[in-house]
């Protein structure tokens, strides 16, 4: 991505729906699976956030254990580091630099959509996994939602669940739980990528898809997707405009 679209997930991820949506959504993951975080992250559990963009996320996983951020990109690591993180890493997630079974808990959170060889990056996730370790990563859902928006960002793809489901397992991973997630968004965004293929576009210079809402709808979408967490953290969702899976390496 270019800087102006870093700024710009920068001054948006802490108050935009989308962006808190999904990090509430890794929160309460964690929150079934290790309990609420204590006022001092437990010095024993080691988490690795891939590909953390601008940081937001990492500054939410920091209260959950001791951290490492890595991305590819420095542009992001800067803004990464505006939020004063520790332990940042530039690493190609296809080849991470980091020692094997090193890690509790592996964050990849939309990312994999960005790699040329996402099963050469899963089998990266597996190795530095310690035994036991989880994996939680979301990915953008259903090629017929493809768009100028994906290649804004810098998609090489988007996933069906079968297609995710292959690919994880072929690293060695136990999948637990693999849903669609931003389900009851799934049609506006379904008719705004209908609509949108229909108008002319730049191709030298793609542009992202995110609308800004009045403080009072974006509060709402915000509390929709708080309420549609609590039940993908039961069920899993049959359809959305992303996936989520949470997998384990084998202990």
């Amino acid at each position: 991505m270019n800087t102006a679209e870093y700024e710009r997930m920068y001054h948006l991820e802490d108050s935009y729906w989308w962006y808190v949506g999904r990090h509430c959504l890794v929160e309460s993951i964690l929150r079934s699976r290790f309990g609420a975080p204590s006022p001092l992250a437990d010095p024993e559990r080691t988490i690795l956030d891939v590909g953390c963009g601008t940081g937001a996320m990492s500054v939410r996983l920091t209260k959950w254990g001791r951290l490492v951020s890595a991305d590819y990109s420095p542009l992001a690591l800067q803004f990464s580091q505006r939020r004063g993180i520790p332990n940042l890493v530039r690493a190609d997630a296809m080849k991470l630099p980091l020692a094997s079974a090193r890690f509790d808990v592996l964050i990849a959170m939309d990312m994999l959509e960005h790699l040329p060889d996402d099963i050469t990056a899963l089998a990266e996730f597996y190795r530095v996994l310690k035994p036991g370790g989880l994996l939680i990563a979301t990915v953008p859902a259903y090629p017929h939602l493809w768009s100028e928006h994906d290649v804004a960002v810098m998609h090489f793809r988007r996933y069906l669940r079968p297609e995710l489901l292959h690919r994880v397992n072929s690293a060695g991973f136990r999948v637990e739980k693999l849903s669609y997630t931003m389900t009851t968004l799934y049609p506006i965004v379904a008719l705004q990528r209908r609509l949108s293929a229909r108008r002319p576009h730049d191709s030298q210079n793609p542009r992202t898809s995110i609308p800004i809402f009045p403080a009072p709808i974006n509060f709402g979408l915000k509390k929709l997707l708080s309420v549609e967490n609590s039940v993908a953290q039961r069920i899993n969702l049959p359809f959305g405009v992303t996936l989520l899976t949470v997998a384990k390496k084998p202990s």
